[in-house]
């Protein structure tokens, strides 16, 4: 397990290899997240929106129910222009 020091900033180094075994490169754009007592921190994908496309596949769909409200208010705009 490697060890790090933080600096008067709050930055750390993440240790080369431990970088390399994750794939962060120079330049790379990371998440980092607090959970309870520790933080992670991943490398964000070089295509973000690819990457997180279809993640919430399982449940309702925002888009069919967004498309649905849409729909409806059309359809409540008609009747009221009638």
């Amino acid at each position: 397990m490697a060890t790090a020091r933080t600096s008067a900033k709050g930055q750390v180094v993440i240790p080369k290899k431990e970088r390399e075994q994750i794939g962060i490169k120079p330049g790379s754009n990371v998440i980092v997240e607090a959970i309870n007592d520790h933080i992670e921190i991943r490398p964000l994908p070089e295509d973000p929106v690819e990457y997180f496309c279809g993640i919430f596949k399982e449940g309702a769909s925002l888009t069919r129910a967004l498309l649905r409200g849409r729909k409806e208010d059309l359809r409540r705009e008609k009747e009221k222009g009638s």
